[in-house]
This record gives structure tokens, sequence and C-alpha cells, in this order.
């Protein structure tokens, strides 16, 4: 596992060669990859083409869902998402399974159990709870079997956590398992 001294963007470049490192060596064919506006996801393409993986890898890019920091606004530039689904590259977006109901049940009442589940896996880093969500997103939608994938993510910007993980649906959240961590940020 590599770990970078601290958390953000500056981990894009490597976070993304680690993961075309293990799909490389470890022969596993999803990749789900978070991405707010799309800037990240263009690169993860890049080098998944460029080392000949794609489009033989199946490459979910997930983004936040419409409304998630300002109603009615979606944050992934469209014509990114145009590019790259021109391209065969799955773009999904849909509420995270740890926030949207729970977010308004917590805003209404103030507390709602979901977020002792988002908050538990962020004591791993906010990359590897991200990891998890989008994984079980990804199968929810179908694009994506109850399998190992290699799920990416990242505190802020850019990529700086990696995951393999073996996705299932998020009403089985707590059947997924967490392989291996490719990367990870120390200080998050």
């Amino acid at each position: 596992m590599k770990v970078f001294e601290k958390a953000g963007e500056r981990n894009t470049d490597e976070t993304i060669a680690l993961v075309v490192e293990a799909v490389k060596a470890r022969n596993i064919n999803h990749i789900v990859a978070a991405s707010t506006r799309g800037v990240s996801a263009v690169k993860l393409h890049k080098a998944l083409s460029d080392a000949g993986l794609f489009p033989g890898v199946n490459l979910v890019v997930v983004t936040h869902n419409t409304g998630f920091s300002r109603p009615g606004e979606q944050e992934f530039d469209n014509a990114v998402r145009e590019s790259l689904v021109s391209r065969g590259v799955h773009v999904l977006t849909c509420p995270l399974p740890t926030r949207s109901l729970n977010r308004a049940i917590r805003n209404k009442v103030g507390f709602s159990d979901v977020e002792i589940v988002a908050a538990t896996l962020r004591v791993l880093g906010e990359g590897i709870k991200v990891c998890l969500e989008i994984a079980s997103m990804a199968c929810d939608a179908g694009l994506v079997p109850p399998d190992e994938v290699i799920a990416v993510a990242g505190t802020g910007k850019g990529y700086d956590t990696a995951a393999i993980i073996r996705a299932d649906s998020s009403h089985r959240f707590f059947d997924m398992k967490v392989r291996d961590i490719l990367c990870k940020p120390y200080n998050f």
C-alpha cells in the first residue's frame, strides 16, 4: 500500500498509475471512479487508454447527484460527460447511499443513524468512505457486478485513494469487503 504524506489533488497521477498497475497485475476488469467535475476522470480514462486497457476495462465514473451543492445544479461538466460517454465510459449520477434521504432526516430532526456509518468510514479516510459508496452505487445501477472492482476517490479535488473492493448493492452495503487498499493519504 502506498501512503501519501498529504491528501489531495497532488496525488492524482500516482494514484492513477497505481490503478493501471493493479488492473494489469490483478486482472480486475471493473473500475469505479468518483469525479465531481470530470477532470480526474478524463485523466484516468486517458491513462487506461494509453496503457491499452480501455475499452477492455469497464470504467464507471460516478458524479455527485444534481443538487449536491446547490439546488438544481450539476457540478459535472456536461461536455466532459458527453465526451466520456462517446468513448464508452459509463457516467453515473445518483445520490450517495450515506447522504440523500439521511441528510434530509438529519437536517430536519438532527440525527440519522446512517450518519454514524459515514462517520465511522471516515476514520479510514474520506476516500475509503467514497470508494465503498461508489462501488455500491455502480452495483445498484447494474454497471458493475457484485464482484471485485477497483474504486478510486479522493479528498477534495483529484485522486488520493484507491482500493480493491468486493462490490455489492447498497442494500447489502455491509456485505462488501475491502480486499486491499492500493493507496490512501496519511494526513486527511
